[in-house]
């Protein structure tokens, strides 16, 4: 079938439109604004056309100085509406024909930006003339787009842009114009569907001649992307050669479809822009497990997990040999700082009356240059790996995201260790029974001394002497007080390899709750924000899909 007679859907073209502005919603704050000023102009030109008539058709005449064009335009409105030059420049500003009422394509005019002196009217398309077919036909004649005027050829560039077709007109002598089809017609390799192209002034050629010119005009229309679009003969002087051209418009006008198929073929090519933008698909969790895993071991030994677990198996052992050490130095244990106290944890962490989110800052020394160092390289991993399956464009979004809350890590980690329960708040069940132990053997020791004492004290006084038990050759007294007494010191010797267990035990349950919390603060801080880029991605893919009718 050939191209313009392909219907194009108003309500496929509809989702494709909400799906391009989809794509720029999910995009604006990632990719550069130079990749989707294209994109922001086309939603922004469709929704306006869209608003505006539809049953009018706004065909634009282009082409260069002396291609006659002007001519073609007052042949078809057979009115002398529009200036006819020779030289450059001759205008700057379009004219416009309507066919029909003027008043309803007013609007329309308006937005284009015909000045009202600039716009004329064929009201006899209302009489049952042979003009009623192109009843609703808007006709532009644009400026010379090779115009010497730079402001002329700007404003042709802004025409060319809200027109629904695009009737190029060329001559024998420059229909091959380097200007003409790379600077436009080559440009316009999506538009096939909305653009016809004349052969005017055909009526100084031979039959034989047009035919070897539209033979290499088509020729050069496929090299530019062009293939099926009508190339047409005509002439302004020769009203029989306009049959072919006037056709062509009456059948455009009857579709009403130029301003969809021109609305669709710029999608076409917005959605060739944007492609290079989207690649392969890349899930949010892209970040992989090794790469969360480097960016934890350096945010962990940034906040001093090490120092922490050091200081709770150091805590641990001091607070152990405080509960179950021999009474008799176990008082030493509690002269000496406790090690997780001295760096304000431990215990829960005490908040603000006013906001329980508030949390006192540690005593934990600050990172190094190392460590910082080594946080930062590992943040650039994150982002690198997020951004291996995805096209350049997006590498700096992502490594933005992985930085962007890079000022928060320290109070964010500093936090994380605060409120991390250490496991060592409460004493173990054990330490109470073997401190009540040592205190039993303890007071056995003492009641012993204080038999032998009350012995001696009776001797000394010449009293009776005590009748005391013995316990094969060794008397009770002094079995109480030398059994307590070593029995206490044997179990305080017995319980320091499981106390030093227990210690390591508590390093390692110390060092895995602070790496969770300190990875829960990798995983909001850093790979939460790149995850959202990736999400984005996801849903920019799908909805370029859309527009691209993929």
């Amino acid at each position: 079938m050939n191209v313009v007679e392909k219907r194009v859907d108003a309500q496929d073209l509809a989702r494709r439109l909400e799906a391009l502005s989809r794509f720029l919603r999910v995009t604006g704050p990632y990719l550069p604004d130079g990749k989707l000023v294209t994109a922001h102009t086309l939603v922004e030109r469709a929704g306006n056309r869209l608003s505006l008539s539809l049953d009018h058709t706004v065909v634009a005449l282009a082409g260069s100085t002396g291609s006659g064009k002007s001519s073609l335009f007052n042949a078809l409105a057979r009115f002398k509406l529009s200036q006819v030059g020779v030289r450059r420049p001759t205008t700057g500003t379009a004219h416009a024909c309507v066919w029909g009422p003027l008043e309803p394509a007013n609007r329309l005019l308006d937005w284009i930006g015909v000045l009202p002196r600039q716009r004329f009217v064929r009201e006899s398309a209302l009489d049952g003339d042979d003009e009623v077919a192109l009843h609703g036909l808007v006709l532009l004649d644009l400026p010379d787009f090779d115009s010497v005027e730079r402001a002329h050829q700007l404003e042709v560039d802004r025409l060319l842009g809200l027109v629904d077709q695009i009737v190029w007109v060329v001559d024998p002598q420059k229909y091959g114009d380097r200007v003409l089809h790379r600077a436009y017609l080559s440009q316009f390799s999506s538009h096939a569907g909305v653009t016809i192209v004349v052969l005017n002034q055909a009526d100084r050629l031979s039959p034989g001649d047009t035919e070897v010119v539209l033979n290499d005009l088509g020729r050069l229309l496929e090299e530019d992307g062009l293939g099926g679009t009508p190339v047409l003969a005509s002439s302004a002087k020769q009203p029989g050669m306009l049959t072919e051209l006037r056709e062509a418009l009456e059948t455009t006008v009857a579709a009403r479809q130029a301003a969809l198929r021109r609305l669709a073929a710029d999608l076409d090519t917005v959605g060739e822009e944007l492609a290079a933008t989207i690649g392969p698909p890349a899930a949010e969790d892209e970040v992989d497990r090794s790469t969360v895993r480097q960016l934890a071991d350096s945010l962990a030994a940034s906040a001093g997990v090490p120092a922490v677990a050091d200081a709770t198996a150091q805590a641990y052992r001091q607070r152990a040999t405080a509960a179950t050490g021999w009474p008799l130095v176990r008082g030493l244990s509690r002269l000496r700082p406790d090690p997780l106290r001295r760096l304000h944890l431990g215990e829960k962490p005490a908040t603000d009356p006013v906001s329980t989110d508030i949390v006192p800052r540690t005593s934990v020394p600050a990172a190094g240059a190392a460590q910082r160092s080594a946080v930062g390289i590992s943040v650039r991993a994150v982002a690198s790996r997020a951004a291996a399956p995805l096209p350049e464009v997006w590498a700096p979004a992502l490594t933005t995201a992985a930085r962007s809350r890079a000022d928060d890590l320290p109070d964010a980690l500093d936090r994380a260790v605060a409120t991390t329960d250490l496991g060592v708040t409460k004493a173990p069940v054990w330490w109470r029974v073997i401190g009540a132990l040592q205190w039993v053997l303890l007071a056995t020791a003492v009641a012993g001394l204080g038999w032998l004492i009350a012995g001696y004290a009776v001797r000394a006084l010449g009293l009776p002497e005590f009748d005391n038990p013995m316990v094969g050759a060794v008397p009770l007294p002094t079995l109480l007080l030398l059994g307590g007494l070593l029995a206490g010191l044997f179990l305080w010797l017995l319980l320091k390899p499981l106390i030093a267990a227990g210690a390591r035990r508590a390093r390692r349950r110390a060092e895995q709750r602070l790496r969770s919390a300190v990875t829960d603060v990798a995983r909001g801080h850093v790979v939460a924000p790149v995850r959202e880029v990736l999400n984005a991605y996801a849903q920019a893919r799908e909805a370029l899909g859309v527009v691209r009718s993929e």
